[in-house]
């Protein structure tokens, strides 16, 4: 795993927090991936409260998450043809909105679901926008050598977020009701929004042109190299399994493996995994990101088989601490491969259809597994769902997968360029020093 001869190592480069930029997009991060991890736990027990419907819960969920995948797509051009700040800052403002409205609504004792789910709604199509953003925005805060650290920072701090976040729902809703951790999540993302409007990011405008060129064009990034869109299938793949054993995985731990508790520990034994793997991506750096990457993801077959088998307990819990170390570790790695070798003018749309990929595949699981284990049993649905994680292997195997090797600091592309229509037009690009135009930087 050690890092390739001619990429200086991470570790000699300052780490990117002493940069102001970068640290103050990382507290705002910080900020809001806590009032995050606080919102699921309490938009359940929220929702059942006021309902007493799983139904009802499933439906926020769905209009949370329809819109989320719909735009997408058009996030990521927006991301890209106006500044990824002002798109992640308008973002926070709304989400901020729409997490006030629906924390007074349940203050207000006599909650509207049909309100709830519209602001969760709201909620979900501002994320759409967001998530592009990320990528950008890190990109233009970090050198290029420092980028790795600085991903492996921002993971960190969301799997630490995971860790705290159910934690800290729970004394909000038992003591003082869901209500307040709904305005505690609009309070980090104003936080968020406030820091952004300090935080200076580098840009590369896009040339002026229609919606659907840039929406093409970002589909061709995609398409034209060899080691991405196989790992778009990784990612989908793993994502659908991911989602069978969160169906069956609480129902399995219950009635085979010992109770409540044993899934209660499984969840925090996988937040631990995740941030080993964090903690370790920002010290190594493998020579073959991408073979790797798509490798790690095929350990998620060990807890979808642990959990077929019921073995005892112990066993499947570190079933499933293991693979997320693999997680953890391959997500940051990921992100930097991504963010040194695609041109940043594209950087947005290429997430955004990664995004799409990967959320797009995770309701496929949630309908699928329900129905296999009614009409056989649990175990039927989680041995396919290993399978297919397994079998996954071959995205590694792929030749342009297998052998790429991102362009070291100083040779990636900064913008779009020329390019190449082949598969390899993911190959080190010359480009001007965008960082010596002051007009480059968001302000």
């Amino acid at each position: 795993m050690s890092r390739p001869p001619s990429h200086p190592s991470p570790q000699r480069s300052p780490h990117p927090l002493r940069e102001r930029d970068f640290r103050l997009l990382f507290t705002g991060r910080a900020l809001s991936l806590l009032g995050d991890a606080v919102l699921p736990a309490a938009l359940a027990l929220a929702v059942l409260r006021a309902t007493g419907s799983t139904s009802a819960l499933a439906l926020v969920l769905g209009c949370a998450m329809l819109p989320k995948l719909v735009l997408l797509p058009v996030g990521g051009v927006l991301a890209d043809r106006f500044r990824a700040r002002t798109v992640a800052l308008t973002t926070d403002v709304v989400r901020c909105a729409a997490q006030l409205f629906t924390g007074l609504q349940l203050l207000g004792g006599d909650p509207s679901l049909a309100l709830i789910a519209s602001a969760e709604a709201v909620g979900g199509a501002a994320s759409a926008f967001a998530m592009p953003c990320l990528y950008p925005l890190v990109a233009g805060t970090v050198r290029e050598e420092a980028r790795q650290r600085a991903n492996s920072a921002v993971a960190t701090v969301e799997s630490a977020s995971k860790l705290a976040g159910p934690a800290l729902a729970g004394v909000l809703v038992f003591t003082a009701g869901p209500g307040w951790a709904f305005l505690l999540d609009a309070a980090t993302f104003a936080a968020s929004a406030a820091l952004l409007t300090a935080v200076r990011v580098r840009h590369v405008p896009l040339p002026k042109r229609s919606f659907r060129a840039d929406l093409a064009e970002g589909w061709s990034e995609v398409r034209t190299r060899a080691w991405y869109w196989p790992s778009l299938i990784a990612h989908a793949i793993a994502n659908m399994c991911i989602s069978v054993l969160m169906v069956l995985g609480p129902g399995v731990a219950v009635a085979r493996l010992g109770g409540e508790g044993v899934w209660v520990a499984t969840l925090q034994t996988g937040a631990v995994g995740l941030l080993i793997g964090n903690t370790l991506a920002g010290r190594l750096y493998p020579r073959r990101p991408v073979f790797v990457a798509n490798l790690l993801g095929t350990l998620f077959a060990l807890p979808l088989a642990a959990f077929a088998l019921a073995p005892p307990a112990p066993y499947a819990v570190a079933a499933y601490g293991i693979s997320m170390v693999g997680l953890g570790y391959l997500n940051p790695v990921w992100q930097t491969t991504v963010q040194n070798a695609v041109p940043r003018t594209a950087l947005a749309r290429v997430t955004s259809y990664d995004w799409l990929v990967s959320l797009g595949a995770m309701p496929l699981g949630y309908a699928l597994a329900p129905l296999a284990a009614e009409r056989w049993d649990p175990a039927v649905p989680l041995w396919v769902a290993a399978a297919l994680v397994a079998t996954s292997v071959w995205t590694a195997a792929v030749r342009g997968a297998r052998t790429f090797t991102p362009p070291g600091p100083g040779t990636g592309p900064k913008n779009a360029g020329p390019r190449s229509a082949g598969p390899q037009s993911a190959g080190p690009r010359s480009a001007p020093d965008e960082t010596a135009d002051p007009a480059g930087r968001d302000s």
